[in-house]
Parts: C-alpha cells; structure tokens; sequence
C-alpha cells in the first residue's frame, strides 16, 4: 500500500506520543519539592500543568511540570520569587543543575526534568512570571477546560494538531513557547466546523505567522495575553523558521490534494526536519 502524507503524519504523532509512564520518574521528585518549598517559603497548593497534563506532550522532549502557588505577598519583581525559589531548591538538591528559564524554575534531575511555574493567587486564576517582562494573570485549570473542549468538538483533533505543531517546534528549534503554540492552535480549530489534517496544520502555522506571533487574547476571557516569544531577537528566528514552516505545509497539503504522494512526504520531511 502507498504510504500517504496523511498516513506518514500521523505515525510521527504516534512515534513522539509519550506513554502513561514514561515521566513517572519526573514526577516522582514532585513530593520532595513540595515539602521543601512548603517548609521554606509556605505552599498554598502544587498541581500539575502543561502538556503532559493535557495529552499534548512530545516524547523527549516534554517535562513534568507543576505549578506551585505561593503563601505571602507577591513581590514586585517576579525575579525575586523566581530566585527565592530556585536557591531554595538548589540547597536541597546540591547536585542538581537547577536554573531559571521564565515562567518556571527548571530542575534537571538525573531520570527527568520538573518544571516549577512559582504562583500567587489571584482572582480564581494565578499571577505568573510572563516570560516577557512582569507579571502575568493565568487560568492553566480553565485553559485546560478551554482546550479539552475544542478536542471533544473534534473527535481529539485539537490536541493532535497542537502536539503536531510543538513537535515542529522541538525538532526545528524554534524559540516560542508551547503554551502559545498550544492555545493558538486550540483557537484556530475553535473556529472550524471540521478537521482536515494536512489543511488544518497549514492553516494552524500560517495563522500564527500572519500575526507575526503576536501576543494573543486570553480564548477563555480570564487571564492575561499569551506572549509567543521572550524577546524580539528570539521571535525574529521563530518568525523566519515559522515562514519556512507555512510554505513546505501548504505544498505538503496541495501535493496531497494532487495526489503526488511521495512528494507530499518529502515536504512533511522538511518541516518536520526528518
């Protein structure tokens, strides 16, 4: 049987799709950070967020990641918390590459990476660290509300699509956040009566590339924009790899429709470097 651009797509989602247990180590860490923070700073809760918690990781690539909401004030700076957190941390894990990369602290543990986003309660969501500047107002329980619905409309098209396009981002190197991939791609589908892959994953980078990965509106309406990038430098190399993207998936899907099958494949190839 001839293999199709379609078929080849979705056993690359397939290859890349962790398994239920594939970051057990990593979550096994969560316990002690935890009880550190909590002991050192006040810990109000910790629950686990991002991809893996919406079915939207990427093997080898995800992490575990937690967000951890803070007892006290919420300081000015959200440095200062984010230094607070790592040095607390740190001490308790001497041998642990441990460093900041905002929103989160991150945790290079030997069997797994944990990601810990530092929170403060507000207004039944959370302010975070946004990755661009200051604080920023997040809804992670509400977004991810927000995205399994877009996923029920489309029989899982939603978080296929979405762990399609992060996949692009972590084999292409592509400095812009996931959860902005993430909940661009749930809003662009959102919007659509059905789901096409090839189409759909054209549309969902073009889109994105059209605004120039602009800072989008909270889809749910509660917390702040999503920011794409941390920097203008790093969404300049995101705005040109992201223009390479959009031309090799809309040739993808136009060799598709014309049947040239192999040829299709070799551009799926390109984007996805593979």
């Amino acid at each position: 049987m001839t293999e199709t651009a379609r078929s080849w797509l979705r056993d690359l989602t397939s290859f890349y799709t962790p398994s239920p247990t594939q970051f057990d180590a990593a979550r096994a860490h969560r316990a002690s950070i935890e009880s550190r923070l909590d002991a050192y700073i006040g810990v109000l809760e910790m629950f686990e967020i991002g991809s893996l918690r919406h079915g939207t990781g990427v093997w080898l690539h995800s992490d575990a990641d937690y967000m951890v909401s803070l007892k006290g004030l919420r300081p000015s700076s959200p440095w200062t918390m984010l230094n607070k957190v790592k040095e607390t941390l740190q001490a308790r894990f001497p041998s642990t590459t441990i460093v900041i990369s905002r929103p989160a602290v991150v945790c290079y543990f030997g069997d797994g990476i944990v990601e810990v986003v530092p929170a403060f309660p507000s207004d039944g969501g959370y302010w975070i660290s946004d990755p661009a500047g200051d604080w920023m107002q997040s809804h992670p329980k509400a977004h991810n509300a927000y995205v399994n619905q877009v996923n029920s409309k489309h029989d899982g098209a939603a978080k296929t699509l979405a762990r399609q396009v992060k996949i692009w981002k972590y084999l292409r190197e592509v400095p812009v956040s996931s959860c902005y991939l993430e909940m661009r791609t749930a809003k662009h589908l959102d919007g659509e009566s059905g789901y096409s892959p090839l189409w759909d994953l054209y549309l969902t980078l073009n889109k994105m590339y059209e605004a120039g990965l602009a800072s989008m509106n909270d889809p749910t309406g509660l917390g702040s924009r999503f920011g794409a990038c941390s920097s203008d430098t790093t969404k300049a190399t995101a705005l040109s790899k992201l223009g390479s993207a959009v031309g090799r998936a809309r040739k993808a899907k136009d060799l598709d429709s014309d049947g040239k099958h192999a040829e299709a494949i070799e551009q799926l190839k390109l984007l996805f470097n593979r």
